[in-house]
């Protein structure tokens, strides 16, 4: 299977800190390299971490409060100065098109590469391809703001044993796996016969929000549920009150939600000690859970076993 890993480039909240840079996350899925919420210094932090403008197929942006766009206007020029050649999709909330307007051309410069602006307006798919399906769920925040969901369609495993016995080899396995079936050897061998199904993935991205349906209906069923944890219990309702979550609350959302992967991120400077996070999380799922830190690598869990 090609890699699929999400590339984390930053992590503070709303200023970063001496270990800490503002938001970025580089999802590598296939041929798609998805690139949300850049804050101030990705472009640097894409450096870091070997990540180059040309790996960058989409920019999705959650909204358009300052630590999860200000890297946008490098991003945006660095794709041309690279001459990237393919078009690259930038998905954000229809209601900010004006802010995504005043990054987009923040400076001068001389734009060659085929930046394809595509607003968000609500609830849904927004994009579909070879990768799945794309889609936008609203959040609860201060201004408007989405999470985003990518969707493996279900698919078949193939299983080898089962073709050899049956005689279908070479180019005959491509074609069973588009058709459904075909005609070997005197007899009838169908895709059913010679596989088991499997589970499409799923990754989501859910920042900036209090609880609300919108995480729930992203968080479903992920494979990886990218997700802030702001605050620790200790100030639920300072985190309420400014529409973000809690690690206790991140965790809340996993277990309900049939979650894979946790992985935290978006911490507020008010807490040195960053192992608190996961314990807060960890009382309430008792599934992987990861506590970002800049430049991680982190693998989307392989499909389980058939």
């Amino acid at each position: 299977m090609s890699i699929r890993e999400l590339v984390v480039l930053g992590t503070a909240s709303q200023v970063p800190t001496r270990r800490r840079n503002h938001n970025g996350y580089l999802l590598r899925w296939g041929a798609e390299g998805i690139l949300f919420d850049p804050g101030e210094g990705t472009q640097r932090q894409m450096l870091l971490a070997g990540v180059a403008a040309t790996d960058l197929t989409r920019i999705c942006l959650t909204h358009f409060h300052g630590d999860h766009c200000l890297g946008v206007p490098g991003i945006i020029q660095r794709l041309s100065l690279d001459g990237v050649r393919h078009p690259v999709h930038a998905h954000f909330p229809a209601s900010g098109r004006h802010f995504f307007e005043r990054l987009r051309h923040a400076t001068t410069f001389y734009e060659v590469a085929e930046l394809r602006e595509e607003p968000v307006t609500g609830d849904g798919p927004i994009a579909n391809g070879a990768f799945g399906v794309l889609e936008a769920r609203s959040l609860s925040h201060g201004v408007e703001a989405f999470g985003y969901r990518l969707v493996e369609p279900d698919g078949r495993q193939m299983l080898p044993e089962r073709l050899r016995e049956l005689g279908v080899a070479g180019p005959a396995v491509g074609e069973l796996q588009r058709t459904g079936a075909i005609t070997t050897g005197g007899r009838t061998v169908r895709l059913e016969e010679v596989s088991l199904p499997r589970k499409g993935q799923r990754f989501a991205f859910v920042m900036d929000t209090r609880l609300c349906d919108g995480v729930f209906a992203l968080a479903e069923g992920a494979d990886m549920l990218v997700i802030e944890s702001t605050f620790l219990s200790e100030d639920t309702a300072l985190a309420e009150q400014v529409g973000h979550l809690t690690a206790a609350q991140a965790g809340r959302v996993a277990a309900e939600s049939g979650v894979r992967l946790l992985v935290l991120t978006h911490f507020s400077q008010r807490y040195p000690d960053a192992s608190r996070f996961y314990e807060e999380a960890r009382a309430e799922f008792d599934g992987e859970i990861v506590v970002a830190e800049d430049l991680m690598r982190i693998a989307v869990p392989k499909r389980p076993s058939a």
